[in-house]
């Protein structure tokens, strides 16, 4: 069974074709944003990337660029896991915008939260579809009492 569902083509596809486009926006002065954001998103892009480490690192054997269960899968709930369920997605939401931010413009700002809303959402959705199907109550709960995305939020 596949069930990854193309989500993985899907954010490779979306991710470096709204890339482009976000550089091209930003050095091409689409929605130009003020030169002090320049240091934030590059704060922000560099927290991403920690966040998105932190959580690979915690999910241990469990991480997997496609969607699998493997023996003995458990719910992870330490760590950044505490806050969301998708951390690793957290760290990638911070980056865009950060990535956004350095290259002053809401026009990248735009396409990139569009793109990730696309293409992690639906990633997102196949997760958690496998996840529920295989480890059931735990993941059911697990879902229950910890945001998405966003801690507190989404």
């Amino acid at each position: 069974m596949r069930r990854d569902r193309g989500s993985m083509a899907l954010i490779l596809l979306t991710v470096w074709i709204s890339l482009g486009f976000a550089l091209a926006f930003g050095y091409g002065g689409v929605g130009p944003l003020p030169d002090w954001v320049f240091y934030p998103g590059i704060f922000l892009m560099l927290l991403g990337v920690v966040v998105r480490q932190w959580a690979i690192a915690v999910l241990g054997r469990f991480f997997s660029l496609k969607v699998r269960v493997v023996e003995d899968h458990r719910v992870v709930g330490k760590g950044p896991y505490r806050l969301v369920r998708h951390p690793s997605y957290t760290g990638v939401l911070i980056t865009f915008i950060g990535l956004a931010l350095a290259v002053q413009s809401s026009g990248a700002l735009l396409v990139l939260l569009t793109v990730f809303g696309v293409s992690y959402g639906y990633r997102m959705r196949v997760e958690e579809r496998t996840l529920l199907s295989e480890l059931g109550q735990d993941y059911s709960d697990y879902m229950k009492r910890t945001k998405r995305l966003i801690p507190f939020l989404i």
